[in-house]
């Protein structure tokens, strides 16, 4: 990693700060960790800290429950079944990735085939 940048799974932002970049109190974020809708790493005195995917976690919190209308279980059902979904889109591209190679390799094999015939 180049110094200066950041992994976006890296705890970098305290409580005070992800709660302003999202819009919502602190408090409220501390309930989430409550409900289990967020897990923030600790630092050595257990001061809660953020990622970028933590914030980006809660801003999709905060649009389904403000901007949907949905509840904080609905939420939790939403954001389970989008991590689902992304985890499939990996795999199908996985997938589709082993296929051209197979593909490609097979279209090789037939044309090795065909030099050797003729």
């Amino acid at each position: 990693m180049v110094f200066g940048q950041h992994s976006n799974t890296e705890p970098c932002y305290v409580i005070s700060i992800a709660a302003r970049m999202v819009g919502l109190h602190a408090q409220t974020l501390r309930y989430y960790e409550r409900v289990g809708l967020l897990s923030p790493s600790r630092s050595l005195g257990r001061q809660r800290l953020y990622s970028a995917v933590d914030v980006e976690r809660l801003r999709r919190i905060k649009t389904l429950t403000e901007e949907m209308g949905v509840n904080l279980a609905g939420a939790e059902v939403a954001l389970r079944l989008m991590e689902q979904m992304k985890g499939m889109q990996r795999e199908i591209d996985r997938l589709k990735g082993e296929v051209s190679r197979l593909r490609f390799q097979d279209s090789r094999d037939g044309k090795n085939s065909e030099r050797r015939a003729g």
